[in-house]
């Protein structure tokens, strides 16, 4: 594999040396942790409830792909610069970040923020007309000299395409019982390099980027598996109407259902890899390239980057025979969270062995759902309309503080606490979200403690 001379990574000298003695056994505070808890994620779990528990290899890889999976470790974290430079050069002429790993804090999901210092934008702006030509069959419409994406830094000697300002605007309401909460939503400015105001005919959508643990389990998911748990028509009438997201997979050069990203766009790993690289870093690749020949990163990367992401374990839940606990998933179920969040899936075939055949806790569908106009950027993306997202995983979701020091929840980040994605919730969640907002302050309370166990 040719790396560009990407230097060794600390994270994988510590996790060679961490699955030497056997990782799988499990580091952290083990007092929090119940041994009879469901395997996350199958075989590939693992017992992590520490700042590190996104980062680590899935236990039950073989050798050689251990060995590809530390390859992988190194890519991610490389950081690019702009070229001549002899390491890792292909950086812009624009971008958002200079590395994988500078949006994915720790493997894990992304900050609402953008503009900030010369490396630091992780709230990313996917831009698309009403009309035109599409840039992948059936898929949005880029807007002339932007393409699909805003990109908010350049290199030296080149402007960014945009300034993007952020601001909060807060919204009260009441729980059932009468206590109140404060949600916000973003109030998002976006102006060209002369001060002019971006397009408003141009529609716009946030994204903070989401975890990447678990993904190659997402994606060794049978497409039967995803198509049973359809109803479009919502045929069963229990206002439950998700559907696949059918999109143009780059790296196939076919359609498939769509399983990652917020709308479910991206069909495979290498698909999201490349995009990243080509979207978020302007490094051309042979999936997504800028037109230069010979492109930044060869295939053997660009795979490798991929691999890193099919192959992270799943952090095993906590506390699962805490009778809290035990009640706040009775109410996640009575409330209807589960009719989209669905608890246990079973992968099918993949090209990684350790994937294959594990019955898994993701808490998705990987469909996607009307979810209200609160939430709705009004920005079709392939089939998936401007109110349909993606039913996100939840596994490891308690561990977002944990990882990140703080937390940001939603496509856009605006919930700063389970609570209040919970109450973003609209559309075919609405009944989901009342249910929850007419609780009794220890039925939320049970339900949220819930959620931080998994």
């Amino acid at each position: 594999m040719t790396t560009n001379n990407f230097p060794i990574h600390h994270h994988a000298l510590a996790l060679l040396t961490l699955t030497s003695v056997g990782l799988s056994l499990g580091c952290g505070d083990n007092n929090e942790l119940d041994w009879e808890a469901p395997l996350s994620g199958g075989h590939t779990t693992i017992v992590n409830r520490t700042s590190s528990a996104f980062e680590n290899p899935a236990p039950n890889l073989s050798d050689l792909d251990l060995e590809h999976h530390l390859e992988g470790d190194v890519a991610f974290e490389a950081t690019f610069i702009s070229a001549p430079g002899e390491v890792n050069p292909g950086l812009g002429p624009l971008f958002n970040n200079g590395a994988c790993g500078s949006c994915h804090i720790k493997n894990g999901r992304g900050l609402p923020v953008a503009g900030t210092g010369s490396l630091g934008t992780h709230l990313l702006v996917r831009v698309s007309l009403m009309e035109g030509a599409p840039g992948d069959p059936g898929g949005p419409i880029p807007v002339p000299g932007f393409g699909n994406q805003l990109q908010d830094h350049a290199v030296y000697g080149h402007t960014p395409e945009v300034n993007i300002d952020i601001k909060w605007i807060e919204e009260s309401g009441q729980y059932g019982d009468g206590t109140s909460y404060v949600l916000r939503r973003p109030d998002v400015t976006i102006t060209l390099p002369d001060g002019t105001p971006f397009p408003s005919t141009t529609m716009t959508s946030l994204r903070i980027p989401p975890p990447v643990f678990g993904l190659g389990l997402l994606e060794a998911i049978p497409e039967e598996t995803i198509l049973r748990a359809s109803d479009p028509d919502d045929r069963n009438n229990d206002g439950i109407s998700g559907r696949p997201n059918y999109v143009w997979d780059r790296a196939s050069q076919t359609i498939k259902i769509g399983r990652f990203s917020w709308k479910a766009n991206v069909a495979s790993l290498q698909s999201q890899a490349a995009g990243a690289y080509a979207g978020d870093m302007g490094v051309s690749n042979p999936v997504v390239d800028r037109g230069d020949n010979p492109t930044d990163i060869d295939m053997d990367t660009l795979t490798a980057v991929a691999f890193y992401t099919q192959t992270l374990a799943v952090p095993r839940r906590a506390h699962y025979n805490d009778l809290v606990v035990r009640q706040g998933e009775q109410l996640f179920e009575e409330a209807g969270c589960a009719s989209c969040h669905l608890p246990t899936l079973t992968t099918g075939d993949h090209e990684v062995s350790a994937l294959r055949n594990q019955e898994i806790h993701p808490y998705t569908d990987l469909l996607v759902h009307d979810m209200g106009p609160d939430l709705a950027d009004a920005r079709p993306d392939f089939e998936a309309d401007g109110t349909e997202w993606r039913t996100s995983p939840l596994w490891g979701i308690g561990l977002t503080e944990t990882v990140m020091g703080t937390a940001a929840y939603l496509n856009d980040g605006r919930a700063q606490t389970l609570e209040e994605a919970i109450l973003w919730h609209g559309g075919e969640a609405k009944n989901a979200k009342e249910a929850f907002r007419t609780m009794k302050s220890e039925g939320r309370d049970a339900l949220v403690q819930f959620l931080m166990s998994l």
